[in-house]
């Protein structure tokens, strides 16, 4: 078996066209790694501007109330991890800038669909683009004749009388195709560690030894299959028909199909449907403008027995603060809810789209290859959760000092200095650990082994007991 991969690799270097090519593509590969590097970091730089703007512009709130500021607010920036350069995933829909305030939970805006006309329906032009469908393109045509040239050229009966196995000959020559794509795969991801020298650690190592294996177990399915029916059928034509019809249908069909049903399975209510009823459940809470509000009430009836006044003028507290944080508390118990819910929704459709891969490889591929970038749903919804928190911390800690900084009830014209709106943290997003992520696509990385083996499998039975 040494001996056919060794000369199937030295006929692969002799065919010009091939190693032009080869050439080409190596030089595309670089260029485009490079470039998604180079957009990556002007984005980061743009968002640390930005960051620095937005914090330089709340250490210097200076003699404002602490309501108003709650009003004035601040901004999260969802940060760039140095493998988005490699794949973009839902980040160029889902916005990368979320307003954080009092009284509402926000969403997400300026993502880069919405502001260019370059988003097509396969993306933008990062690595992935060609890691995902040009470079296993690429494979079938280099696997599509391999056995068939040989049954009509008579060779592959000169190497059966030689001494060499069927299997050996199939598995041989799927190793040399896999192989180039393999070297395709090392190219791209040496790229991503040359240029990302700054930000090389032990979890960006770890992501791309996965975004590796993920790719190399695909390229190998599509490589046995191009030889298998290159083996199997007897005319290259057909080969190439048939590996071509299951790309097709692993890339283009599958995948709407398949999300299409995820959809209608678990379907999202409608932006309008879900704002009404979040409203309608708001509603039924503290209306923190509103001090004869119910629910105001029995708050001041309990705050006033707390504290054995009978008004809340003589309260040593501001109740406005107080009433404005149970506002707070119940919105969030409504936000909770509702926006649980949908993430209860998101991830069924998730999970169901990623059992895809039992019959689809590269749907196995394309959710594995985001997750590990960091550009997946599960990255983006950790983002919005920590924003979040930060949000309530920030709310809770302006209505505190309302409450306990000194000021009384009705005096709206009361202010905090400087020094206290710099003593407030600002917002830091920390990454989840790769550990953290790899449970939620065990299901992909399992889905791919799996192919693996049935595709193995499959090739051996099949060329022992029927090809000829």
């Amino acid at each position: 078996m040494k001996q056919i991969i060794f000369n199937e690799w030295k006929m692969l270097q002799r065919t010009r066209v091939l190693l032009y090519l080869t050439l080409f593509f190596f030089l595309i590969l670089v260029i485009v790694s490079w470039l998604g590097i180079v957009q990556n970091n002007n984005q980061l730089e743009h968002q640390e501007a930005a960051k620095a703007h937005i914090e330089a512009q709340w250490n210097s709130l200076d003699n404002m109330n602490p309501h108003s500021a709650a009003h004035y607010g601040s901004y999260a920036f969802k940060p760039r991890t140095p493998l988005n350069s490699i794949d973009d995933g839902i980040n160029t829909i889902t916005g990368n800038v979320i307003r954080l305030e009092g009284h509402a939970q926000n969403e997400m805006v300026y993502s880069e669909a919405s502001q260019s006309l370059a988003i097509s329906k396969f993306g933008k032009l990062k690595p992935a683009l060609l890691l995902q469908y040009v470079i296993p393109l690429l494979l079938i045509f280099l696997g599509f004749a391999t056995i068939s040239n040989e049954k009509e050229t008579g060779r592959l009966k000169l190497l059966l009388f030689q001494g060499a196995l069927l299997p050996q000959i199939v598995f041989g020559k799927a190793f040399c195709v896999w192989l180039y794509g393999a070297i395709l795969l090392i190219v791209t991801l040496s790229v991503q560690l040359i240029l990302n020298n700054q930000g090389i650690s032990s979890e960006l190592l770890l992501r791309l030894g996965l975004l590796a294996f993920s790719y190399a177990a695909y390229y190998y399915i599509v490589s046995l299959l191009s030889t298998w029916f290159s083996a199997k059928l007897k005319t290259n034509a057909g080969s190439l028909a048939s590996m071509l019809s299951v790309w097709v249908l692993w890339t283009i069909f599958f995948p709407k199909i398949w999300g299409n049903a995820s959809e209608k399975l678990y379907p999202l209510p409608s932006r309008q449907e879900f704002r009404a009823a979040m409203q309608e459940d708001r509603s039924q809470g503290l209306d923190g403008h509103n001090p004869s509000d119910k629910r105001a009430e029995l708050l001041k009836s309990e705050t006033l027995t707390k504290y054995q006044v009978d008004s809340v003028s003589q309260l040593p507290i501001n109740f406005d603060g107080l009433r404005m944080q149970a506002d707070e508390d119940y919105g969030n118990i409504v936000w909770d809810k509702h926006f649980g819910e949908n993430e209860d929704i998101l991830k069924k459709q998730k999970r169901l789209y990623q059992w895809s891969g039992i019959i689809n490889p590269f749907a196995s591929l394309q959710s594995a290859g985001m997750g590990f970038s960091g550009s997946d749903m599960y990255h983006h919804l950790d983002f919005l959760h920590q924003a979040e928190s930060y949000r309530r911390v920030l709310i809770k800690t302006l209505n505190e000092k309302q409450v306990y900084g000194g000021s009384k009830t009705g005096d709206w014209s009361w202010t905090e200095n400087n020094e206290f709106y710099k003593s407030v943290k600002v917002f830091e997003y920390h990454i989840p650990k790769t550990a953290k992520i790899i449970p939620h696509y065990l299901i992909d990385l399992l889905c791919l082994f799996l192919w693996v083996l049935a595709v193995t499998s499959m090739v051996l039975f099949t060329v022992i007991n029927k090809l000829k």
